[in-house]
Protein backbone atom coordinates (compact mmCIF):
# COMPACT_ATOMS: atom_id res chain seq x y z
CA UNK A 1 0.00 0.00 0.00
CA UNK A 2 1.54 3.61 -1.15
CA UNK A 3 2.48 5.78 1.90
CA UNK A 4 0.01 8.89 1.47
CA UNK A 5 1.96 11.04 3.40
CA UNK A 6 5.67 10.98 1.93
CA UNK A 7 6.69 14.38 1.16
CA UNK A 8 3.77 16.28 2.01
CA UNK A 9 3.04 19.32 3.82
CA UNK A 10 0.83 19.28 6.51
CA UNK A 11 -0.76 22.47 6.62
CA UNK A 12 -4.82 21.97 6.82
CA UNK A 13 -6.69 19.08 8.09
CA UNK A 14 -9.06 19.95 5.50
CA UNK A 15 -5.94 17.95 2.89
CA UNK A 16 -6.78 14.86 4.81
CA UNK A 17 -9.49 12.32 4.33
CA UNK A 18 -10.80 9.59 6.24
CA UNK A 19 -8.68 6.99 5.42
CA UNK A 20 -5.63 9.30 6.04
CA UNK A 21 -6.39 9.42 9.25
CA UNK A 22 -7.03 5.87 9.75
CA UNK A 23 -3.65 4.85 8.35
CA UNK A 24 -1.45 7.28 10.58
CA UNK A 25 -3.44 5.96 13.29
CA UNK A 26 -2.77 2.39 12.39
CA UNK A 27 0.78 3.67 11.71
CA UNK A 28 1.48 4.97 15.38
CA UNK A 29 0.38 2.05 16.85
CA UNK A 30 2.82 0.08 14.70
CA UNK A 31 5.82 2.64 15.14
CA UNK A 32 5.39 2.73 18.75
CA UNK A 33 5.69 -0.64 19.46
CA UNK A 34 8.58 -1.13 16.99
CA UNK A 35 12.15 -2.16 19.31
CA UNK A 36 13.98 0.99 20.02
CA UNK A 37 16.74 -0.32 17.61
CA UNK A 38 14.40 -0.47 14.26
CA UNK A 39 12.04 2.50 15.79
CA UNK A 40 15.63 4.71 15.68
CA UNK A 41 16.33 3.83 11.69
CA UNK A 42 13.15 5.68 10.49
CA UNK A 43 15.08 9.45 10.97
CA UNK A 44 18.66 8.16 11.27
CA UNK A 45 20.51 10.79 9.76
CA UNK A 46 17.97 13.35 9.68
CA UNK A 47 17.06 17.51 10.55
CA UNK A 48 13.61 18.81 11.59
CA UNK A 49 13.85 22.51 11.80
CA UNK A 50 11.61 23.88 14.27
CA UNK A 51 10.46 28.02 13.55
CA UNK A 52 8.64 28.82 16.50
CA UNK A 53 7.21 32.60 16.32
CA UNK A 54 5.00 31.92 19.13
CA UNK A 55 5.35 30.94 22.65
CA UNK A 56 5.25 26.90 22.84
CA UNK A 57 5.56 23.90 25.55
CA UNK A 58 3.92 20.49 24.11
CA UNK A 59 4.10 21.45 20.46
CA UNK A 60 7.91 22.25 20.60
CA UNK A 61 8.49 19.31 22.83
CA UNK A 62 6.72 17.01 21.66
CA UNK A 63 8.05 17.29 18.25
CA UNK A 64 11.70 17.50 19.54
CA UNK A 65 11.06 14.56 21.48
CA UNK A 66 9.68 12.43 18.68
CA UNK A 67 12.08 13.09 16.28
CA UNK A 68 14.87 11.82 18.95
CA UNK A 69 12.82 8.51 19.30
CA UNK A 70 12.96 7.48 15.73
CA UNK A 71 16.49 8.38 15.22
CA UNK A 72 16.61 12.56 14.31
CA UNK A 73 17.69 15.58 15.23
CA UNK A 74 16.33 18.88 15.37
CA UNK A 75 17.48 22.45 14.77
CA UNK A 76 15.59 26.00 14.68
CA UNK A 77 14.15 28.67 17.43
CA UNK A 78 11.55 28.98 20.22
CA UNK A 79 12.59 32.72 20.12
CA UNK A 80 12.14 34.66 17.29
CA UNK A 81 14.06 37.54 18.71
CA UNK A 82 17.40 35.77 18.87
CA UNK A 83 17.48 34.91 15.67
CA UNK A 84 17.59 37.08 12.08
CA UNK A 85 13.97 37.56 12.73
CA UNK A 86 14.90 40.46 14.82
CA UNK A 87 16.74 42.03 12.10
CA UNK A 88 13.92 42.47 9.47
CA UNK A 89 14.27 38.76 8.01
CA UNK A 90 11.33 37.92 6.10
CA UNK A 91 9.63 34.77 6.78
CA UNK A 92 10.19 33.17 3.15
CA UNK A 93 13.92 34.38 3.58
CA UNK A 94 14.15 32.07 7.31
CA UNK A 95 11.92 29.12 5.58
CA UNK A 96 14.73 28.87 2.71
CA UNK A 97 17.81 29.17 4.90
CA UNK A 98 16.73 27.11 7.06
CA UNK A 99 15.20 24.12 4.53
CA UNK A 100 18.93 23.82 3.88
CA UNK A 101 20.03 22.65 6.92
CA UNK A 102 16.80 20.23 7.53
CA UNK A 103 14.66 17.55 5.93
CA UNK A 104 11.30 19.02 7.58
CA UNK A 105 10.35 22.18 8.66
CA UNK A 106 8.07 23.06 11.68
CA UNK A 107 6.03 26.78 11.42
CA UNK A 108 4.08 28.03 14.14
CA UNK A 109 2.96 31.98 13.46
CA UNK A 110 0.97 34.26 14.59
CA UNK A 111 -0.25 35.30 11.30
CA UNK A 112 -3.04 33.60 9.56
CA UNK A 113 -1.97 32.20 5.68
CA UNK A 114 1.96 31.91 6.98
CA UNK A 115 1.85 27.82 7.19
CA UNK A 116 0.17 28.00 3.51
CA UNK A 117 2.67 30.59 2.17
CA UNK A 118 5.81 28.77 3.99
CA UNK A 119 4.66 25.47 2.41
CA UNK A 120 4.61 26.94 -0.87
CA UNK A 121 8.36 28.67 -0.76
CA UNK A 122 9.70 25.34 0.88
CA UNK A 123 10.88 22.61 -1.29
CA UNK A 124 11.07 20.38 2.09
CA UNK A 125 7.69 19.35 3.92
CA UNK A 126 6.27 22.15 5.80
CA UNK A 127 4.44 21.06 9.09
CA UNK A 128 1.84 23.04 10.28
CA UNK A 129 2.28 23.97 14.07
CA UNK A 130 -0.33 26.37 14.75
CA UNK A 131 -0.97 29.66 11.71
CA UNK A 132 -2.73 32.81 13.56
CA UNK A 133 -6.30 31.86 14.10
CA UNK A 134 -6.45 29.11 11.50
CA UNK A 135 -5.84 25.29 12.43
CA UNK A 136 -3.35 23.10 14.32
CA UNK A 137 -3.57 20.42 12.23
CA UNK A 138 -1.17 17.65 14.66
CA UNK A 139 -3.38 18.99 17.14
CA UNK A 140 -6.38 17.38 15.88
CA UNK A 141 -5.17 14.40 14.83
CA UNK A 142 -3.52 13.69 18.54
CA UNK A 143 -7.35 14.85 19.43
CA UNK A 144 -8.92 11.75 17.39
CA UNK A 145 -6.22 9.42 18.15
CA UNK A 146 -6.80 10.27 21.60
CA UNK A 147 -10.70 9.11 21.24
CA UNK A 148 -9.63 6.33 19.10
CA UNK A 149 -7.08 4.58 22.27
CA UNK A 150 -9.51 5.94 24.88
CA UNK A 151 -13.05 5.33 23.45
CA UNK A 152 -12.37 2.47 20.48
CA UNK A 153 -14.24 4.56 17.94
CA UNK A 154 -15.62 8.23 16.95
CA UNK A 155 -18.78 7.55 15.03
CA UNK A 156 -21.77 7.69 16.82
CA UNK A 157 -19.82 9.33 20.06
CA UNK A 158 -21.37 12.68 21.64
CA UNK A 159 -18.67 14.76 21.83
CA UNK A 160 -19.07 18.28 24.04
CA UNK A 161 -16.72 20.94 22.99
CA UNK A 162 -16.46 24.13 25.20
CA UNK A 163 -14.73 27.10 25.77
CA UNK A 164 -13.46 29.97 22.79
CA UNK A 165 -14.82 28.51 19.90
CA UNK A 166 -13.99 31.75 17.87
CA UNK A 167 -10.18 32.02 18.53
CA UNK A 168 -9.14 28.67 19.58
CA UNK A 169 -7.53 27.23 16.21
CA UNK A 170 -7.22 23.56 17.99
CA UNK A 171 -10.95 23.66 17.58
CA UNK A 172 -11.37 24.46 14.06
CA UNK A 173 -9.04 21.62 13.43
CA UNK A 174 -10.67 19.27 15.45
CA UNK A 175 -14.10 19.72 14.17
CA UNK A 176 -12.44 19.61 10.18
CA UNK A 177 -10.97 16.54 11.24
CA UNK A 178 -14.62 15.51 13.05
CA UNK A 179 -16.56 16.02 9.65
CA UNK A 180 -14.41 12.33 8.51
CA UNK A 181 -16.47 11.08 11.03
CA UNK A 182 -19.99 10.28 12.47
CA UNK A 183 -20.31 11.73 15.50
CA UNK A 184 -22.88 14.18 17.22
CA UNK A 185 -21.22 18.12 18.31
CA UNK A 186 -22.41 19.92 20.69
CA UNK A 187 -20.67 23.64 20.76
CA UNK A 188 -20.76 25.58 23.94
CA UNK A 189 -20.00 28.71 24.26
CA UNK A 190 -20.71 32.27 25.46
CA UNK A 191 -22.44 33.76 22.25
CA UNK A 192 -19.39 36.12 21.78
CA UNK A 193 -17.58 33.12 21.24
CA UNK A 194 -19.37 31.03 19.08
CA UNK A 195 -17.89 28.92 16.21
CA UNK A 196 -17.23 31.72 13.21
CA UNK A 197 -20.21 31.66 10.58
CA UNK A 198 -17.98 30.93 7.59
CA UNK A 199 -16.95 27.92 9.59
CA UNK A 200 -20.03 26.74 10.18
CA UNK A 201 -21.46 26.57 7.20
CA UNK A 202 -18.53 24.74 5.94
CA UNK A 203 -19.17 21.92 8.47
CA UNK A 204 -23.16 22.13 8.85
CA UNK A 205 -23.65 19.77 6.20
CA UNK A 206 -21.14 17.29 6.62
CA UNK A 207 -21.18 17.36 10.58
CA UNK A 208 -24.23 16.99 13.05
CA UNK A 209 -23.78 19.64 15.01
CA UNK A 210 -26.10 22.25 18.03
CA UNK A 211 -24.71 24.97 19.48
CA UNK A 212 -25.69 25.78 23.45
CA UNK A 213 -24.58 28.48 25.83
CA UNK A 214 -24.85 26.26 28.89
CA UNK A 215 -22.41 23.07 29.50
CA UNK A 216 -25.50 21.77 32.07
CA UNK A 217 -27.68 21.28 28.76
CA UNK A 218 -25.08 18.66 27.53
CA UNK A 219 -22.84 17.18 30.03
CA UNK A 220 -24.98 14.20 30.77
CA UNK A 221 -25.21 13.16 27.46
CA UNK A 222 -21.72 13.63 26.59
CA UNK A 223 -19.34 10.74 25.82
CA UNK A 224 -16.00 12.85 25.24
CA UNK A 225 -15.88 16.66 26.92
CA UNK A 226 -13.16 18.91 25.18
CA UNK A 227 -12.60 22.22 27.10
CA UNK A 228 -10.72 24.91 25.82
CA UNK A 229 -9.38 27.75 27.67
CA UNK A 230 -10.26 31.23 26.60
CA UNK A 231 -7.59 32.77 23.87
CA UNK A 232 -6.79 35.83 25.74
CA UNK A 233 -4.29 36.89 23.53
CA UNK A 234 -6.10 37.35 20.50
CA UNK A 235 -9.00 39.19 21.86
CA UNK A 236 -8.23 42.95 20.67
CA UNK A 237 -9.92 44.43 23.47
CA UNK A 238 -9.14 43.09 27.00
CA UNK A 239 -12.42 44.39 28.30
CA UNK A 240 -14.01 41.93 26.24
CA UNK A 241 -12.06 39.12 27.18
CA UNK A 242 -12.65 39.94 30.99
CA UNK A 243 -16.46 39.26 30.17
CA UNK A 244 -16.10 36.24 29.14
CA UNK A 245 -13.36 34.56 31.45
CA UNK A 246 -14.00 31.72 33.46
CA UNK A 247 -17.41 31.55 31.41
CA UNK A 248 -16.96 27.56 32.45
CA UNK A 249 -15.15 25.54 35.04
CA UNK A 250 -14.87 21.63 35.11
CA UNK A 251 -14.51 20.14 38.11
CA UNK A 252 -15.62 17.01 40.05
CA UNK A 253 -19.32 18.60 40.87
CA UNK A 254 -19.28 18.59 37.22
CA UNK A 255 -18.49 15.38 36.77
CA UNK A 256 -21.33 13.89 39.29
CA UNK A 257 -23.64 14.80 36.10
CA UNK A 258 -21.86 13.03 33.43
CA UNK A 259 -21.69 9.67 32.25
CA UNK A 260 -18.59 7.33 34.43
CA UNK A 261 -17.26 6.54 31.04
CA UNK A 262 -16.64 10.41 30.06
CA UNK A 263 -13.39 11.37 29.26
CA UNK A 264 -12.18 14.93 29.44
CA UNK A 265 -9.77 16.27 27.16
CA UNK A 266 -7.86 19.60 26.74
CA UNK A 267 -5.46 20.80 24.10
CA UNK A 268 -3.33 22.58 27.04
CA UNK A 269 -1.95 24.75 28.32
CA UNK A 270 -4.98 25.41 30.82
CA UNK A 271 -6.07 28.81 32.16
CA UNK A 272 -8.04 27.28 35.23
CA UNK A 273 -10.95 26.13 33.49
CA UNK A 274 -10.40 22.83 34.83
CA UNK A 275 -9.93 22.77 38.31
CA UNK A 276 -6.58 20.39 39.36
CA UNK A 277 -8.83 17.97 41.67
CA UNK A 278 -10.48 16.75 38.17
CA UNK A 279 -7.08 15.23 37.43
CA UNK A 280 -6.86 12.31 39.66
CA UNK A 281 -10.24 11.07 38.21
CA UNK A 282 -10.45 8.14 35.85
CA UNK A 283 -12.13 10.84 33.24
CA UNK A 284 -9.31 13.47 33.22
CA UNK A 285 -7.22 12.41 29.78
CA UNK A 286 -5.42 15.81 29.00
CA UNK A 287 -2.26 14.67 29.55
CA UNK A 288 -2.32 11.10 28.38
CA UNK A 289 -3.48 12.81 25.31
CA UNK A 290 -0.39 15.44 25.37
CA UNK A 291 1.66 12.18 25.54
CA UNK A 292 -0.02 9.99 22.47
CA UNK A 293 1.06 13.69 20.23
CA UNK A 294 4.83 12.47 20.99
CA UNK A 295 3.95 8.81 19.54
CA UNK A 296 1.41 10.33 17.02
CA UNK A 297 3.59 13.12 15.66
CA UNK A 298 6.45 10.29 15.32
CA UNK A 299 4.83 8.38 13.28
CA UNK A 300 4.01 11.49 10.88
CA UNK A 301 7.66 12.62 10.77
CA UNK A 302 8.32 9.28 9.79
CA UNK A 303 5.66 8.74 7.08
CA UNK A 304 6.92 11.93 6.01
CA UNK A 305 10.24 10.82 5.46
CA UNK A 306 10.14 7.30 4.04
CA UNK A 307 8.37 6.48 0.99
CA UNK A 308 8.27 2.75 1.75
CA UNK A 309 6.72 2.95 5.15
CA UNK A 310 3.09 1.30 5.01
CA UNK A 311 0.36 3.18 6.03
CA UNK A 312 -1.82 0.04 6.30
CA UNK A 313 -1.68 -3.93 6.63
Amino acid sequence: MKNRFFNRDIVSIKDLDRYDFEGLFEATDKISNLPPTRKQKLAEGKVLSMLFYEPSTRTIFSFEAAMLAIGGSSIGFADPHSVSVEKGESLADTVRILEGYSDIIILRHPNDGAARFASEVASKPVINAGSGTEEHPTQAMLDLYTIMKEKGKIDGLNIAIVGDLKYGRTVYSLLYALARFEPQVFLVSPPQLRIRDEALYDLENRLKITQHRSMEEVISAADVLYVTRIQRERFPDPHEYEKVRGSYIVDKSTLEKAKESLIVMHPLPRGGEIKTEVDSTPQAKYFQQAHYGKALRAALIALLLNEEINVRS
